[in-house]
């Protein structure tokens, strides 16, 4: 660990192999706290490379729970977190609407850290048991065209730096990793991140990584499309800003996205949103959000097309349906 703290001081960069083996070694307890605290300070104030956040990556794969979903190509739709917005479950809700849609989605999610209800927190609300049990697993997808992956069942490598993220207690690599360690490794991403460095470092690794993918940043701060101002989009075949009204939709407050103060009150929208009785607002952001993702899917539609989709899909009932498909056979 000296030797890899000082080349890091000096400003060198680990292979993919290098950050690997140091993961891993961090995770069979080789170095003490105040060594992983330096390691993880000295990334947050360089910022992470490339390689090294694929070298992270690989070691956390090689200890997880494997759950092999490769014959369904299924799509995860998350956001990093941390924007600090205490949004409602946007991600999740658009995940039901894309599977609502006909396409398979393998939700990668945990408790809200800094929201009101994470994605964990909304499925606890309805009653869903987590669970790591293939076969569980592939008869949800095959019943409901979605399947939800609670991290710490998947990720048990995680509790080996649970202690000194606690202590920091500022984002480090760590919060980098999260959505790059789905255990099912879906074919296609949909991600939110709440600014414009970060939305170039996930592009460049899942542009090596081979997996089709969308990165999203709304331009105010937003780890999601929010429409609430401009945002960004960067997939392997464009790159391109777009104010809401160039897609037919309403600019939105911030307000009319706010997720509640409990998780039963996030878990109220979250169905309002699914049955099509939620406000404008709300309906709107989950959509565009969604058609993003079947595009990512389905690259050579144009996003006008994938926004009809998506509409059908909630407007028609096929994503209130598939959530109630889904709690049946996760309850």
């Amino acid at each position: 660990m000296k030797s890899i703290l000082s080349r890091l001081f000096n400003h060198e960069e680990l292979s993919q192999d290098e950050a690997k083996d140091l993961l891993i070694n961090i995770t069979e307890n080789k170095y003490n706290e105040s060594q992983i605290a330096s390691l993880l300070t000295v990334f947050q104030m360089r910022g992470i490379k490339v390689d090294e956040l694929i070298g992270f990556r690989n070691a956390l794969l090689t200890t997880r729970v494997p759950i092999d979903l490769a014959e369904y190509k299924p799509i995860d739709i998350v956001g990093t977190g941390g924007d600090g917005k205490n949004s409602f479950n946007i991600s999740t809700c658009a995940c039901f609407v894309v599977a609502g849609a006909g396409y398979h989605v393998a939700k990668h999610g945990n408790y809200g850290a800094t929201s009101v209800s994470g994605a964990s927190n909304v499925m606890e609300e309805h009653g869903v048991k987590f669970t790591n049990d293939q076969d569980k697993l592939r008869r949800s997808m095959d019943k409901s065209n979605m399947v939800y992956m609670h991290s710490p069942l998947f990720n048990p490598a995680m509790k080996s730096v649970a202690g000194v993220r606690k202590s920091l207690q500022v984002r480090t690599i760590f919060n980098l990793l999260g959505p790059l360690v789905n255990p099912s490794l879906p074919a296609y991403q949909l991600l939110g991140v709440a600014d414009l460095p970060q939305m170039r470092l996930y592009t460049n690794v899942f542009q090596k990584l081979g997996i089709g993918f969308a990165v999203v940043n709304n331009l105010d701060g937003y780890d999601e499309i929010s429409l609430t101002d401009e945002f960004k989009v960067m997939t392997n075949r464009y790159e391109s800003i777009y104010k809401p009204s160039d897609l037919g939709f309403e600019v939105i407050s911030q307000e009319e996205l706010y997720g509640g103060d409990t998780p039963q009150k996030a878990a109220k929208i979250f169905d309002n949103v699914l049955q099509n009785c939620s406000t404008k607002a709300q309906k709107d952001c989950v959509l565009i959000n969604a058609s993003f993702a079947i595009q990512a899917m389905e690259p050579m539609k144009d996003i006008e097309e994938c926004v009809s989709i998506a509409r059908q899909s909630l407007e028609s009932g096929k994503a209130f349906e598939t959530l109630k498909k889904f709690i049946e056979v996760n309850c």
